[in-house]
């Protein structure tokens, strides 16, 4: 009964939204015939007439030379060999083997650091907090390395470990520098107003490419002699000073959303402005920037591509680095693919959990 009231519904609305008119019924079959050829497509070249591991013939491949698409004539299905020679690469960069299991034990952990952040109904959830906020240091000691452990340098780092390190440290150390400078630009201080407003408008108005290439040549000269950051603490703080502006204005935007009269309420209880402002005024607008916060983020973590600048290979990096190799070249598109994949896969996740938040914290005041 129930799928004969659901058939009934798509039919009112397919007949309401796509088939209301001529026009409408003409778009709506072109749309079905064009994704239904370009998925086709995709799938038979991505699939169906796809070399994964050997090519047609049964050969194992080893080089570009051995796919179809240079062997047989017409054949134009997707070489994948590369993605499985070079995954080592595309995931660790170029870690010591012998040393990876320290990667993937991090890659293990992380799950378990970010389950009390973005779930309230965990067993043992403060404990759980305790481990996210030493996790940090725990997975700084596990890359890094340092007692009973043997040193691995950053410049051996590379791949989906950059990019996850760039783009997860990125995002955590800038939300709480976007809320001082949010709360600084509202302040009733001209001081303190004036510079979070030369901060935000001069990040903002730089590309994240000119602050790499700064915090990498200028950085040291901040430091004493003798002491210079390797390139991806560098990287790490232009990242977290260029996401930092972007989300203390959409924080902004959710303090300036909170009614004038809940802030005089609470000053009329007796509470000060640092209590009015952690108590309820903060709540409040964090849940209303969660999409443009979210959003922001997202184009981070895509952003992180552009370290390979100044020599950090990233996994974009990576796929370029294995393009240059001239016993692969010229299999861009499964290269590029692979790499599009990955990354949708994250931002995916991180749409997804927003829409999650939004939901759980009812933040459509429309309703």
């Amino acid at each position: 009964m129930s799928s004969i009231v659901y058939s009934n519904k798509f039919l009112i609305w397919s007949k309401k939204n796509l088939f209301s008119s001529w026009i409408n019924t003409l778009l709506t079959v072109f749309s079905i015939y064009f994704i239904y050829e370009v998925s086709f497509f995709f799938l038979d070249w991505a699939v169906f007439k796809a070399d994964f591991l050997t090519n047609f013939k049964g050969e194992r491949i080893i080089d570009r030379t051995f796919c179809s698409k240079n062997i047989e004539p017409g054949s134009y299905g997707a070489c994948w060999a590369i993605i499985h020679v070079r995954f080592y690469q595309f995931m660790y960069g170029f870690y010591p083997a012998a040393e990876v299991w320290r990667v993937n034990l991090v890659f293990f952990l992380l799950p378990f650091a970010l389950v009390a952040i973005f779930f309230d109904k965990v067993p043992f959830r403060k404990y759980f907090l305790y481990f996210t906020l030493a996790f940090p240091f725990i997975a700084f000691y596990l890359l890094y390395g340092g007692p009973s452990l043997t040193t691995v340098g950053t410049n051996k780092w590379g791949g989906l470990l950059v990019t996850l390190f760039l783009g997860v440290t990125g995002i955590a150390l800038a939300f709480p520098l976007s809320i001082a400078l949010a709360l600084g630009r509202r302040s009733n201080m001209p001081i303190i107003s004036l510079i979070c407003v030369i901060f935000i408008e001069f990040i903002r108005g730089v590309p994240l490419i000119t602050l790499l290439f700064t915090a990498n040549v200028m950085l040291p000269l901040f430091l004493p002699d003798g002491v210079s950051p390797d390139n991806l603490l560098r990287a790490l703080v232009a990242v977290t000073l260029f996401q930092s502006a972007y989300m203390a204005e959409a924080i902004r935007g959710g303090l300036q959303a909170i009614p004038r009269g809940q802030i005089e309420a609470a000053r009329s209880m007796g509470l000060t402005y640092w209590q009015s402002t952690r108590k309820i005024v903060l709540p409040q607008a964090l849940r209303i920037s969660i999409p443009p916060i979210v959003n922001t983020s997202i184009g981070l973590f895509k952003d992180t591509s552009l370290v390979l600048i100044i020599g950090l290979f990233d996994l974009l990096g990576i796929g370029r680095a294995a393009l240059a190799d001239m016993t692969w070249t010229k299999l861009y598109y499964e290269v590029y693919v692979f790499i599009s994949i990955v990354f949708f896969i994250f931002c995916f996740a991180m749409s997804r959990y927003s829409l999650y938040l939004e939901k759980k914290l009812k933040t459509d005041n429309s309703s």
